[in-house]
């Protein structure tokens, strides 16, 4: 589960970003004087605390001038303009970043899902039972004619003696084949046996035939 925090805009910022629209569309020209905080406060729903927020904002930002005797004027259009921009920009700015949050959860997720998937692998490769051997791997040559045969077709226990227990074939491990998987070039045999199985198997795999010991 993500645990992202989500943020709003604060009511405060959103009816200043509103009276600078305002000024923006020219509804507000410049030099005219702003309702009081108490209308204000009425239209928006909010309270006059919230109002001098909003106004103490597009002061600070040059959008419009406080005075005590006269009240709220505009103050410049071309300061709306860039407060506009500037919200839109940082708004832009706050969306890639929890677009990239939730990339790199998720790029997280996936490292922690192969470390996983890699441990597993180790230990298959360090398996061991009593009556088994080390798995050994076996490269198959490009030109061996078990290319594109199953495993039950070349009946591979039968004629060496040999367990596959595995195949890698790329980046990936296969682990106990059944006997309709075929053979691909390039691809790694895990097996377990002793030395003469492992013997057999390696003629087989290169040569056709590997006669097991009576």
């Amino acid at each position: 589960m993500n645990n992202f925090v989500q943020t709003t805009t604060a009511r405060y910022l959103k009816i200043a970003l509103d009276i600078a629209a305002r000024i923006v569309s020219g509804d507000l020209p410049e030099g005219e004087r702003l309702k009081g905080r108490s209308i204000l406060s009425t239209e928006y729903s909010v309270s006059p605390e919230t109002i001098r927020r909003s106004m103490s904002l597009l002061s600070d930002k040059d959008v419009v001038r406080i005075n005590a005797g006269s009240g709220i004027i505009v103050l410049s259009k071309n300061k709306a303009v860039e407060f506009v921009k500037s919200f839109k920009d940082d708004e832009a700015i706050t969306r890639m970043n929890s677009a990239l949050m939730q990339m790199l959860e998720k790029r997280r997720a996936l490292d922690e899902t192969i470390d996983e998937t890699t441990k597993r692998i180790i230990s298959l490769y360090k398996f061991r039972r009593t009556d088994f051997i080390t798995p050994v791997e076996v490269d198959i040559p490009e030109d061996s004619h078990i290319i594109d045969k199953s495993i039950g077709e070349l009946q591979i226990w039968h004629n060496t003696g040999a367990t596959i227990i595995g195949i890698v074939r790329v980046s990936s491990v296969l682990i106990s084949p059944g006997p309709y998987f075929a053979f691909s070039p390039g691809d790694k045999v895990l097996i377990v046996g002793d030395e003469n199985v492992i013997a057999r198997f390696n003629a087989f795999v290169i040569g056709g035939s590997a006669e097991k010991d009576a």
